[in-house]
């Protein structure tokens, strides 16, 4: 009280708002980063009961919408690499140009681990990706599978042999995609965004309140896939690794796998105006998420937004003495942020994002709010 009194006297009731809700924001700020997103760098996910007692046989499900000869002249090889004795390779071409397809069928003469289906594409019939990997599951070999895309690569020929042994303590498996690294504040920007959204599913899947993988990097058993009578919301082209997660996961049947091993990179296809429209895209499932997820994720972005405005407004309005201890409060929190951003970003094999991360921890929130503007609007390219 004593405290109050002596704030009251020298600031106001202004005074105190403000340091009532810096503090409030700077503690909810220290949650996220030292208990929910701090348990990623140390996870073990070794430690989990094991339900199989040996690395299983993996098919690697690819969907392919295009005559992407970069997929198969570059970033195929790369999956063809892998060190791991036991799988294959299910290519799911959706096209029209036989000549490509027949240089597929082809390829997997050549290559034994590779087996080919394809599906006509019709422009009346839309196929989503969901579709195509339907088709992929039922012709898969194996029990166990891993679903990738066309525009990510392997970091690692290990890549594979890790996810293979996330199947050794759960029948889902989650592991992590980044951006490729590339020049500009647009790929350093894209790059951020997806290692602390990925931090956002990633801490609650370690935590065991899963809600969802990427669909560039994670797999299940057929037995999951097929005892929920395949994906879900098929009025939607997006949600198999959210919705449909959401539906088959539970606090023990997740295996989550994290290593810069383990990590892919997915192409960036654009600048900004790409990025959005992807957030956009994808982001349209969000509404379908549970109120707890939802407010998780929102906390945050809302905490560091009022910690800011109140930091701003008391440099503004307050004395010499108080702006000095915001100062205090502004840098200890970041170098906090930064600290546990860098650990965050070792476990998932990022590189070269902490020097400037001031940058997105200070503009992500508005960036965030245009995206929520953004999908108040139906997005015509979701619904089928």
């Amino acid at each position: 009280m004593q405290f109050i009194d002596t704030v009251l006297s020298y600031c106001g009731w202004t005074g105190v708002a403000l340091a009532a809700v810096l503090l409030l924001m700077l503690g909810i700020q220290l949650y996220y980063y030292l208990v929910a997103y701090g348990r990623i760098p140390g996870y073990k996910n070794s430690r989990r009961r094991r339900v199989l007692d040996h690395e299983p046989p993996i098919s690697v499900v690819i969907p392919m919408f295009s005559e992407d000869y970069a997929f198969v002249e570059e970033r195929l090889s790369l999956i063809l690499a892998q060190s791991y004795p036991d799988f294959e390779v299910v290519i799911v071409y959706v096209g029209q140009d036989n000549d490509f397809y027949a240089e597929l069928r082809r390829l997997g003469s050549s290559f034994p681990r590779i087996t080919t289906t394809k599906i006509l594409l019709d422009p009346r019939f839309p196929i989503s990706r969901k579709m195509a990997l339907n088709v992929g599951i039922k012709s898969a070999h194996y029990e166990h599978l891993v679903l990738t895309s066309t525009d990510a690569m392997p970091r690692s020929d290990r890549w594979l042999s890790l996810m293979a042994k996330g199947f050794l303590t759960g029948d889902i498996v989650i592991g992590y995609c980044g951006m490729e690294r590339g020049r500009g504040l647009a790929n350093y920007f894209m790059r951020c965004w997806r290692m602390m959204h990925a931090a956002d599913w990633l801490a609650r899947a370690i935590a065991r309140r899963p809600y969802k993988g990427i669909f560039h990097n994670f797999g299940f058993t057929k037995k999951i896939y097929f005892d929920a009578n395949g994906f879900n919301h098929l009025n939607m082209n997006i949600g198999e690794d959210d919705l449909f997660m959401l539906q088959v996961m539970t606090r023990d049947n997740v295996s989550v796998v994290l290593s810069p091993r383990a990590t892919l990179s997915q192409k960036a296809w654009g600048g900004m105006g790409w990025w959005m429209s992807q957030l956009r895209y994808y982001g349209s499932s969000f509404r379908f998420y549970p109120g707890a997820v939802k407010r998780f994720i929102r906390f945050e972005l809302l905490s560091r937004l009022l910690f800011w405005v109140a930091a701003v407004a008391a440099l503004v309005l307050m004395p010499l003495e108080y702006k000095l201890a915001v100062v205090f409060l502004l840098l200890a929190r970041y170098v906090v942020v930064a600290l546990e951003v860098r650990r965050i970003a070792r476990r998932l094999g990022e590189e070269g994002l902490v020097r400037t991360y001031f940058l997105y921890d200070l503009l992500s929130p508005f960036y965030a709010a245009v995206l929520s503007l953004m999908l108040r609007r139906k997005d015509e390219r979701v619904w089928r």
